[in-house]
């Protein structure tokens, strides 16, 4: 029998009702365990989804060794404290994005786990879809010529912005820029492959958080990307990017359809084509228990959501304070 990771969740999150289906298609990930505060609600969320083991605190799955990695998709605000927490009981952790608030915050959680001897890496799933490295090596042959611009947005309609919500809560990491705005920004930098080198943010602030915002962020080289992203439009989550020779547009980029695709624009016509049957909940964890099965790597890496973060904390002082935010290219 092939070697599987025993995986324990922390929280009975809703997001957990998106990923729990995604286990039957995994071949290298087993969800062993789930833990709650409450023990009655561990053992209801156990049972529901076939886990075998609920546990009454995050504590006691920590210190069970039948658990050999921890998926970690509690509030923003919670990251840092149990992935590290994690980290000390030896367990491997696949925390939900952002990894932190902060980037300052994400750079501890990187350093603690690398000190621990633990893999660490950032819940992004569309990395893992195979539909991303069609789009990479499409810009890396210049099949749309040399990328010049790049448009991305994440938008969906929250029906109550004045309700008890987290996310739009600002002690607790509340905001879409870091709920959803995060998506863009790291698809920005994953197709320039550079880091931007100042940024321009306006916001719409509620309750303390942002609920809409707008983005344009320079490269060194002159190239802008823009993005938008927020809590009160329909959903809106693609990726434009523009080359000397084309288009290239991925609809629902960072949540593909089961029959995903993608467009490029030439003067000649429209080229579609399409990936289905992937499962990129699925991938993401098989490639993180891979990665501890074979001791290697995760890829794309948690610096990776470091350097997001760089950007995002620019993107929302600059919202805050109404001007263009320098970023240091250290």
């Amino acid at each position: 029998m092939t070697k599987k990771v025993r995986l324990g969740i922390l929280g009975v999150a809703k997001i957990n009702q998106r990923v729990f289906p995604s286990f039957s298609n995994m071949k290298h990930t087993v969800l062993a365990g789930i833990a709650s505060r409450s023990l009655h609600r561990a053992k209801a969320a156990a049972k529901e989804a076939g886990i075998p083991s609920a546990y009454g605190s995050y504590e006691e799955m920590l210190k069970d060794p039948a658990i050999d990695a921890i998926y970690n998709p509690l509030p923003n605000h919670l990251h840092a404290e149990w992935t590290m927490k994690a980290a000390d009981h030896g367990k491997h952790v696949l925390c939900e994005k952002p990894l932190a608030p902060t980037a300052k915050q994400a750079s501890e959680i990187v350093r603690h786990c690398l000190l621990r001897g633990v893999k660490l890496m950032d819940g992004f799933m569309w990395p893992h879809h195979p539909r991303s490295a069609r789009v990479k090596t499409l810009l890396k042959t210049a099949q749309i010529g040399e990328l010049l611009r790049a448009q991305g947005s994440f938008t969906f309609h929250m029906d109550n912005l004045e309700s008890s919500n987290i996310r739009l809560d600002p002690e607790k990491g509340g905001g879409s820029l870091l709920d959803v705005g995060c998506y863009p920004v790291y698809g920005i930098r994953w197709a320039f492959e550079q880091e931007p080198v100042k940024v321009l943010a306006m916001a719409r602030f509620h309750r303390g958080v942002d609920v809409e915002m707008n983005g344009t962020l320079w490269f060194a080289d002159g190239r802008m990307a823009s993005f938008d992203c927020g809590f009160t439009m329909p959903v809106r989550m693609g990726l434009q990017l523009t080359g000397s020779q084309g288009v290239l547009e991925i609809p629902r980029m960072w949540l593909p359809e089961p029959n995903a695709s993608y467009q490029i624009h030439r003067e000649g016509g429209t080229e579609i084509h399409f990936l289905p049957g992937h499962d990129q909940i699925a991938l993401m964890h098989d490639h993180f228990s891979q990665c501890i099965l074979e001791d290697k790597f995760p890829e794309p890496g948690p610096m990776e959501g470091v350097k997001t973060l760089r950007v995002l904390d620019a993107l929302l002082q600059s919202a805050r304070e109404g001007k263009e935010i320098r970023l240091s290219q250290a």
